[in-house]
């Protein structure tokens, strides 16, 4: 089972990718978007584009534009805005993020979880200014160390000390960049849980659905291994901060 199927299954009853339950998600978008009544925003890494159909619910003067290389995450996505009767106002594109290019900018651009599309924090803002119209603002989501991490933990997420760094450092990294945080959300230990409950409970759950699918020893693999991974690693050690930034 391909990774991007792993993710629609295991996202399938928490659409945000990123330990952020749905009061915070409202208010990080309120913020972002309450400076215009008619904007546009664009998500780099969209999935099933829940950030932007919410966006675009609450904000009826709002276009949005989704890119994802995921085509039946795409397809939900385009469901969920028919749905709400917000379709008009989202175009959706089967793409690698960094190979999208638009002729406007965008008031509002995201990246909440899928900085590893870019190869971190720094290469994902500096192809959101690409994106960026003067004065606007970019919605950025990145893991930092809560706590020093064990090697145990490094090994369980594939991943290096550096590739992260402490909140303060994670800070000051985007102000090196040249951005000034005017918001910022850090995700609760309560927050985490519910996520990683909800990612490897749904994916168990399909597997409970349909044992004799061909991919579901593959994906019980997966809901194991990432329980294990989770309750006995990174728990208490991986953080999540969502900033909102502007240039300067």
């Amino acid at each position: 089972m391909d990774r991007q199927t792993i993710s629609r299954l295991a996202h399938a009853h928490h659409p945000i990718s990123a330990p952020i339950a749905d009061e915070s998600v409202a208010r990080l978008l309120d913020r972002a978007t309450a400076r215009t009544e008619a904007g546009r925003a664009l998500d780099l890494g969209c999935g099933e584009g829940a950030w932007l159909v919410r966006a675009l619910a609450a904000r009826p003067g709002w276009r949005a534009v989704g890119v994802d290389l995921d085509p039946a995450a795409l397809t939900r996505a385009r469901e969920t805005a028919t749905a709400l009767g917000v379709v008009r106002r989202l175009g959706l594109h089967h793409l690698d993020a960094r190979e999208f290019t638009a002729v406007e900018p965008f008031d509002l651009v995201l990246c909440v979880g899928s900085t590893h599309a870019f190869g971190g924090l720094s290469p994902t803002l500096a192809a959101a200014r690409d994106h960026l119209a003067p004065g606007g603002l970019v919605m950025v989501g990145e893991a930092f160390w809560e706590r020093e991490p064990s090697r145990a933990v490094l090994d369980g997420l594939g991943a290096e000390r550096d590739d992260y760094a402490d909140l303060a450092a994670t800070t000051d990294r985007v102000l090196a960049d040249g951005w000034t945080p005017v918001s910022g959300y850090v995700s609760s230990p309560q927050e985490w849980d519910d996520y990683e409950f909800a990612w490897t409970g749904s994916l168990a759950e399909w597997v409970l659905d349909h044992p004799e699918h061909p991919d579901a020893p593959a994906a019980r693999e997966a809901v194991d291994r990432h329980r294990r991974e989770w309750l006995h690693g990174y728990r208490g050690t991986l953080g999540f901060v969502t900033y909102l930034l502007r240039r300067g």
